[in-house]
């Protein structure tokens, strides 16, 4: 098993001590990914006998992926497992956590649980993001929550043409466009006043950021749908592509990022069936005081 940490948490070292000594105690070899910075040498140390990610064991080989942190930690190890089918089980060590399914009280559980396949699989759609200046594809990525043209200079306004299935829809200027699946309707595109989605409905999702337009509206189009944001000439600033805020790439006046569904799922382990409802009361604190419930006719 996978143990995904964020190293700048001291809490999320502790809790991956913990796990790793939990997962050697029950017999299995805790698997570790590489850190990106080399001055976490240290953290390693403290995680007692582990195998590094890459290191005798490939992502193929491994059952599931333990993420300690927020809903950060568990893109990044999102990105680390891309292209297996290895699900990933969150424990919230951050503030919302919407994609965790356990907190850090349910440590201990939670391992067992893991241990002892105690979990459903539930698959989450992601995009597949490509970037084109004439007819040539000049960058390609993916993201489970969103891709984000935005501006790169804060003092200029961002200038796009925004088109669905091919057929150009609206013109304006704006800070950024957010083209999002549903699981990151609770996301970036929620703080800019998108619609929340269920995670059971297939659809992409446009929001705009900031526009300076009478028809800017968000909007929700289905599965098979591809959106398209270009930026225009008259653009006088810069603009980058965000893929869930971990990938980055600068785009030229003309570059055209067009969104489709990928073929590819994000799977999370999940260890309670409760309904989407429940998690957004939950997390978001919702006051539902008064409620008597469904009467029988309901």
């Amino acid at each position: 098993m996978l143990v995904v940490l964020h190293t700048g948490r001291r809490d999320s070292v502790l809790a991956a001590q913990s796990v790793c000594r939990q997962l050697r105690d029950a017999g299995v070899t805790p698997v570790v990914a590489p850190f990106d910075d080399d001055d976490n040498a240290e953290v390693l140390a403290e995680l007692g006998e582990i195998v590094l990610l890459g290191e005798g064991v490939s992502m193929f080989d491994l059952e599931l992926v333990i993420v300690l942190g927020g809903d950060g930690t568990i893109l990044r190890a999102a990105e680390i497992v891309r292209g297996s089918a290895v699900p990933l089980l969150g424990v919230n060590l951050g503030h919302v956590g919407f994609l965790a399914e356990s907190d850090r009280e349910d440590l201990a559980e939670t391992v067992n649980r893991a241990l002892a396949r105690d979990y459903e699989v539930e698959e989450r759609m992601t995009l597949s993001v490509r970037v084109k200046v004439g007819d040539e594809v000049v960058y390609e990525s993916w993201a489970l929550n969103e891709a984000t043209v935005e501006k790169a200079s804060r003092e200029r306004m961002l200038e796009v043409v925004v088109e669905v299935d091919g057929r150009p829809l609206s013109s304006f200027g704006c800070d950024g466009v957010v083209m999002s699946t549903p699981t990151g309707s609770t996301a970036y595109s929620f703080s800019a006043g998108g619609p929340v989605v269920w995670p059971s409905l297939d659809a992409l999702l446009m929001v705009p950021l900031s526009p300076h337009a009478l028809f800017a509206r968000p909007l929700v189009v289905g599965p098979e749908s591809a959106l398209a944001v270009e930026v225009l000439d008259r653009t006088q600033g810069g603009a980058v592509l965000w893929s869930d805020g971990r990938r980055m790439w600068d785009l030229p006046k003309g570059a055209r990022v067009v969104v489709r569904r990928s073929p590819t799922p994000v799977r999370l382990a999940r260890l309670h069936r409760a309904p989407f409802t429940d998690r957004l009361v939950r997390k978001f604190n919702l006051p539902v005081n008064g409620w008597r419930g469904p009467s029988d006719r309901d």
